[in-house]
């Protein structure tokens, strides 16, 4: 791997085989005392090694579960069984994950961003598994495309391009050619969705926040990638109910969601909702954040949450 992607150690990782698709799990056991159990689900263009400093954060209230997603963190996809990666599938998959994982213990659920609409999704689809849950956490998450603060025209842009991209051939080309490493060297930090990610950034940061980029697209599958952005940029999760309450944790400036608008969805969709800001100035840390700088992901109304 390459040098400047973070390392996690060998003996949280496990080999993860579900339905026939391979892929990894982190799994970091409880500190003394605590006997939590948490599953983390990560979000989009994401991998265990970039969620790997927020599952320590949240292994201080408990034992941390971070599986792979078809077709992210270097897992196989659903392209590879013939089926496509839509919020169906997804959700199916980590219900699986849940049956296989806990069976008749209790579980904190934790998902970031698009992680988190998926596991509305499963909540929705399995009424059963809802009733396991000890804890609902949604970090950066939302419910319905309208929660996006780009414009229509962007949005448009975005869904076009999306969809062109999630057919196979033109997949491979993006993948070979815009992705190529001396491409995101190149033009990637100037991008206009990538700007905010390296500010405030000095030249070795800058260097290394590259690399992460670069390793994190190269792992994660073209296709699943842009089929998963079409499904976002179309959400509605507001046409079911979920009999849990849900902590949701906003950033005070998120640059892709209107806080104001995912409350009111989120309240649509669940039996009560709570709210609590973390003091960023972005939708998440950049990937090359620590432990110490993600900790302010969970504001104190939510670590007292996880303390219970």
């Amino acid at each position: 791997m390459n040098k400047n992607i973070p390392r996690i150690p060998r003996e949280y990782v496990v080999s993860l085989n579900m339905n026939g698709l391979r892929g990894r799990m982190l799994r970091i056991p409880a500190k003394k005392n605590k006997k939590r159990e948490i599953l983390l689900v990560y979000g989009h263009h994401s991998s265990l090694e970039r969620m790997y400093s927020l599952a320590e954060v949240l292994n201080d209230y408990g034992t941390v579960t971070l599986p792979d997603l078809p077709g992210f963190g270097g897992m196989d996809s659903f392209y590879r069984i013939g089926e496509k990666p839509n919020l169906d599938t997804m959700a199916d998959y980590l219900a699986s994950v849940i049956k296989l994982r806990y069976k008749n213990r209790r579980v904190t659920i934790v998902g970031v961003s698009y992680g988190f609409i998926v596991v509305t999704r499963m909540l929705q689809r399995y009424p059963d598994i809802a009733k396991k849950v000890d804890l609902l956490i949604s970090v950066v998450g939302f419910a319905h495309y309208q929660d996006f603060i780009f414009s229509t025209t962007r949005r448009r842009f975005y869904l076009t391009a999306s969809k062109i991209f999630s057919y196979s051939l033109p997949a491979i080309l993006f993948r070979n050619l815009a992705l190529h490493p001396s491409v995101i060297r190149t033009f990637y930090a100037k991008t206009h969705n990538a700007k905010h990610k390296f500010a405030g950034l000095n030249s070795k940061e800058t260097k290394d926040l590259t690399e992460f980029e670069i390793h994190l697209w190269r792992i994660n599958d073209v296709r699943t990638h842009m089929r998963t952005t079409t499904d976002m940029l179309r959400l509605n999760n507001c046409n079911k109910r979920v009999d849990l309450p849900v902590w949701h944790i906003g950033v005070e400036v998120d640059n892709y969601f209107d806080n104001s608008l995912v409350e009111q969805h989120m309240q649509v969709i669940f039996r009560d909702f709570y709210y609590a800001k973390a003091p960023l100035d972005r939708h998440m840390p950049n990937l090359i954040a620590g432990k110490k700088e993600v900790s302010k992901l969970l504001p104190r109304k939510v670590k007292q949450q996880l303390n219970k």
